[in-house]
């Protein structure tokens, strides 16, 4: 996620009368720290990862011969039982094969675009559980030094524990949209996850609104002690749809929205 990075942002007409949605006063210096908030960004998209154990499947990775998705294959459901176990408190346990590496590479997208991300403890936790061995360490003290730079966090209306002001609830959420397997081999998978990103301050008074965001994220991930495991990422904009002419939601709507909507545990 690159929350306020503008370049690809979809567009929301906000209500009438000039000022922000949700009251607040206008935001600033959106652009002096677009460049900060962007790195940061795609810093977090670093442990969009996927770790998943294989229980009870076999290797039918190797089986599929590449099984590379077909270009006219959409994400659509495929019959496979849903995955029953957790790693550090994210869905695991997915098959040895193309179609749980894109099920895997949904479900730790959306783990490490999460608004846990900005608590330590929990952040050592989803990159320990999701990344292979020798690249873990690296990518958790890039990420503390992101996460504890006290620019960053001003600029996004956090403090510089990591959370929201009083009043005010801190959004960071990535969905979903599809995924694509590019290549797929007995160890190796490389995995494409098309999302949306909601990503700001949800309460009266917020300066940095909920905004929404699309990108595609390429994860590069190994097969390693019968686990699937995140080693690097590519990360581009896009494709981003047409903005429908729809009005912005109250403050208390989006809270409530973000407090009563759970998230889903996806599947290919």
């Amino acid at each position: 996620m690159s929350p306020g990075d503008d370049a690809g942002q979809t567009r929301t007409r906000l209500p009438e009368g000039g000022g922000d949605p949700y009251g607040g006063a206008r935001r600033g210096g959106r652009s002096s720290s677009r460049s900060l908030v962007t790195v940061v960004g795609v810093v977090v998209l670093l442990i969009a990862a996927i770790a998943f154990a294989n229980r009870g499947g076999g290797d039918s990775a190797a089986e599929e011969g590449g099984g590379d998705s077909p270009k006219s294959a959409a994400t659509a459901p495929s019959g496979e039982k849903p995955v029953k176990a957790k790693s550090a408190g994210i869905p695991s346990g997915y098959a040895h094969d193309r179609q749980g590496a894109e099920s895997a590479a949904a479900n730790y997208a959306v783990a490490l675009g999460s608004a846990e991300m900005f608590s330590k403890d929990r952040r050592h936790e989803i990159v320990t559980a999701v990344y292979a061995p020798d690249v873990a360490a690296a990518r958790q003290t890039a990420l503390d030094q992101a996460y504890s730079n006290a620019e960053f966090l001003t600029n996004i209306g956090l403090g510089k524990d990591g959370k929201a002001p009083a009043g005010q609830t801190f959004v960071s959420r990535v969905v979903p949209v599809g995924t694509k397997a590019t290549g797929t081999t007995a160890s190796d998978a490389s995995v494409e996850v098309w999302y949306t990103s909601l990503f700001g301050l949800s309460g009266e008074g917020s300066t940095n609104p909920v905004t929404e965001s699309w990108y595609t994220t390429t994860y590069q991930l190994k097969w390693i002690n019968d686990d699937w495991k995140v080693t690097d990422f590519q990360q581009k904009d896009g494709p981003v749809p047409v903005g429908r002419d729809q009005k912005a939601s109250t403050a208390d709507d989006m809270t409530k929205a973000v407090e009563e909507y759970g998230g889903f545990t996806y599947a290919r």
